[in-house]
């Protein structure tokens, strides 16, 4: 009974009059969220002792500030329980401090429903600073967008434009990213990905390595923080490539403890290695003048030692750098005590003109609420986490710092003021082998082109060939009186000589590619080399096909018309009429879907030398219309038809020597080189498209071949024929444009029919033999019967 009435008479004399009361809510316990109040809490309790010791403060009025707190642990639904319990059991509070967002969400949501101002040492999220969803709430913590324009200003100062954000799915990093992608948007930073997590980040570190992504800002809580980073360790997404921008409050070896009682799989060793050189930015928690005494009395410096103390004492190695969480944010819930302290002050006064005090306050005096509003909203003085200030959002104002994980250390490397866009930099990042990490993976378009020794070597060989049908021409023309020349129609000869000159014409443009043209002038070029290596085909081929059909014709004169002969200018209308169809396909082709150049991209590739910031990408030009394949089904219809007829024509004329033209043996065998490598090429030449070194080559070689050939066989007999007999010439008057005479042709065609004259009368004969034999078989005494 005794212990119970001590206790009352205890509880009673701390409930006196002249006590205020302030609830705290801590998040210390907990797994998955912020547990800030493991130094916050000892911080706060060390303000409550110093308040209550000054005379300017308590003495005055007469009142001591007493601290009720429990632990959220950084859950909203805990907190709220918490908040409840602290309302609804005496003594009434004046204030809530509150710690972790979103239990201050929760908090700062609800006490405007009691009329409780709430202030925040703990909490960023810019959710917190919409007013008209959170009327009485204040906060020493600066708002995580604070972070943003920072941000921005470094991707601005090292050019980085394209940049990945991976977060962690709750309210604070959530409205922190979209005020990102926001000013992003702004700044013409592109932000190629947006991923997000609940609890492991696995996936959403793989998609990020998928997307290429190189500049990442990771927004989430320190727990998670070890999670991705030992995910980043075994992706491989950290190094010379990839820079990473982490929240600043984060313990400075945050990467390196608790791994085994989180369950990470990765070692301290992995985690120091994928942590280094990542960028911090936070809101200035430490008043960095560590001389300058606060309003406290005491420094930065003083604050630091005097929380190491109470830190040690309740446990915690700081000797060894094991630092709890909430360290960075110790100077924040410190100010946030003075900041109560100081506008219970202002309050304080001002109700002393009206003949009221605090302690009338009750949770429905919306009055004396307004007051401690009014008096919180102008405080300002200098504190242990610097000039203590609130925006018309409640915010803190502060300046932001940056800092870089270099050999395992964290180093400053500058202050940003968002308010002056004022950026204060020290020059002291470091990036391995001295180079700024690129944003992106950096893609060169590299052209394949032609060998140009593959190119030179074709050029000449096509230029010889051009050469020797040049001379080909003179000697067909000076030589044309010649028996043996002028028995070949010469005119025919020199038409298929001028296309074979086309044909390796357009083998020179075939290799002409984006080495040596700009892209206007290769779509020229594509259309230039369909037009050559049409119509040179037309005339060369067709020039012999002309000669194969005139034999033919020769062969079936004496069974239909003996009289009625094949003049010479309807070979020249045959090869006329094969040109004219071409020209009207290859000009309606190039007025309703002419040639253009065509890109092939192909899969990235590495360089030659070793860099993670270059691919190449292999690029291939093409000659294609929109209904390429139509076009070309029409032309190899038409090419392909007459091929086949020619072959069919040479086949037929394989044995049959006419005096009339003399060298339709040899235009039948060229014709069937032409129509075996036609056959060959044309399948082949679509499955190595994308070869343009082999594609070139065999296009090349098949037409080149060809000239070649034709002009061998054709040509050769002829040149031999006339140095043998410098002297066989052809009589002129008797001489057509052909070189045959009308007697020869009369007499020609005599013996045809005389010939087969000769045969019915053999037959005849042969009958008659047979029937002789057959009459002596039957009458041989010999072969009857007995």
């Amino acid at each position: 009974m005794r212990c119970i009435f001590f206790v009352l008479f205890f509880i009673l004399e701390r409930c006196r009059a002249e006590d205020l009361h302030v609830g705290g809510i801590f998040p210390i316990g907990g797994t998955g969220g912020w547990r800030g109040g493991q130094a916050c809490m000892p911080a706060a309790q060390m303000a409550f002792e110093d308040v209550n010791k000054r005379d300017d403060l308590h003495k005055r009025f007469g009142y001591q500030l007493i601290l009720h707190s429990n632990d959220s642990e950084c859950e909203p639904g805990l907190g709220a329980s918490v908040m409840y319990n602290l309302l609804y059991n005496k003594p009434q509070k004046l204030m809530l401090l509150a710690g972790c967002s979103t239990v201050c969400t929760t908090v700062a949501e609800a006490a405007k429903m009691w009329n409780l101002i709430v202030l925040c040492y703990g909490a960023s999220s810019p959710a917190l600073s919409d007013r008209s969803r959170f009327p009485t709430l204040f906060r020493t913590h600066p708002s995580a967008t604070v972070h943003n324009p920072t941000r921005i200003k470094l991707m601005q100062k090292f050019g980085w434009s394209r940049v990945a954000i991976l977060q962690q799915a709750e309210e604070v990093f959530i409205s922190t990213v979209e005020d990102l992608e926001n000013r992003c948007k702004e700044a013409g930073v592109e932000i190629v990905t947006r991923q997000s997590f609940l609890s492991d980040p696995t996936d959403a570190v793989r998609n990020l390595r998928r997307q290429d992504a190189r500049i990442i800002v990771g927004l989430f809580y320190v727990v998670a923080a070890r999670r991705v980073l030992c995910e980043v360790y075994k992706q491989q997404l950290y190094g010379s490539a990839y820079v990473w921008f982490f929240i600043g409050w984060y313990e400075d070896n945050w990467f390196e403890v608790n791994l085994k009682s989180e369950n990470i799989s990765c070692t301290a060793e992995q985690m120091r290695e994928a942590a280094e050189g990542h960028l911090t930015t936070e809101a200035l928690m430490w008043n960095q003048n560590v001389e300058q005494k606060t309003i406290s009395g005491m420094s930065s410096e003083d604050f630091r030692l005097r929380l190491n103390k109470e830190l040690i004492k309740n446990g915690y190695d700081i000797s060894h750098n094991r630092y709890p969480e909430g360290y960075q944010e110790a100077p924040l819930a410190y100010d946030a005590v003075w900041s109560v302290a100081l506008a219970f002050n202002k309050t304080i006064e001002k109700m002393q003109d009206k003949g009221k005090g605090l302690k009338s306050f009750n949770y429905n005096d919306k009055n004396i609420a307004n007051e401690i509003y009014s008096a919180m909203n102008s405080t300002s003085f200098l504190g242990v986490s610097g000039v203590v200030a609130f925006s018309s959002q409640g915010d803190r104002i502060a300046l932001t710092q940056i800092e870089q994980m270099n050999d395992g250390q964290y180093r400053k490397l500058g202050y940003y003021d968002t308010q002056a866009d004022n950026l204060t930099w020290f020059d002291e990042e470091k990036w391995p082998n001295n180079k700024v990490p690129q944003d992106r993976t950096v893609i060169k378009r590299v052209l394949r082109t032609v060998s140009l020794s593959l190119f030179i070597c074709m050029s000449c060989v096509s230029g010889c060939g051009i050469l020797i049908a040049l001379i080909l021409i003179i000697f067909n023309i000076v030589k044309r009186n010649r028996r043996v020349i002028a028995s070949s129609h010469p005119v025919c000869n020199t038409i298929m000589l001028v296309g074979v000159i086309t044909c390796l014409i357009s083998v020179i443009l075939l290799g002409i590619d984006g080495q040596f043209v700009d892209p206007e002038s290769f779509t020229m070029v594509c259309q230039a080399r369909t037009w050559l290596l049409a119509i040179g085909f037309t005339l060369a081929y067709g020039a012999m096909f002309s000669k194969v059909w005139r034999v033919h014709r020769f062969t079936t004169k004496a069974k239909t018309d003996s009289k009625k002969k094949v003049e010479p200018w309807k070979l020249y209308t045959m090869v006329s009429g094969l040109l004219a169809v071409d020209l009207i396909i290859l000009l309606t082709w190039q007025l309703e879907d002419p040639l253009e150049r065509k890109l092939e991209i192909f899969p990235l590739e590495d360089p030659g030398i070793q860099s993670e910031d270059i691919k190449i990408m292999p690029e291939l030009e093409h000659c294609e219309s929109q209904n390429h394949s139509v076009w070309l089904g029409i032309i190899y219809g038409f090419k392909g038809l007459i091929l086949v007829f020619g072959l069919f024509l040479a086949y037929e004329t394989r044995s049959i020597k006419v005096k009339q033209i003399n060298d339709s043996r040899y235009v039948g065998m060229s014709i069937y080189n032409v129509v075996v490598l036609a056959i060959i090429t044309a399948p082949v030449t679509m499955v190595i498209a994308s070869q343009q070194d082999a594609s070139f080559a065999f296009v090349s070689l098949a037409v080149i071949f060809c000239c070649f050939l034709s002009m061998l066989l054709i040509f050769v007999p002829k040149v031999i024929e006339v140095i043998n007999n410098p002297s066989d010439k052809l009589d002129t008057k008797s001489s057509t444009d052909t070189g045959i005479s009308k007697e020869d042709e009369e007499r020609y065609q005599k013996l045809l029919s005389e010939n087969e004259e000769l045969q019915r009368l053999i037959s005849q004969k042969e009958e008659k033999i047979r029937i002789l034999r057959q009459r002596l078989s039957d009458s041989d005494p010999t072969t009857r019967k007995t």
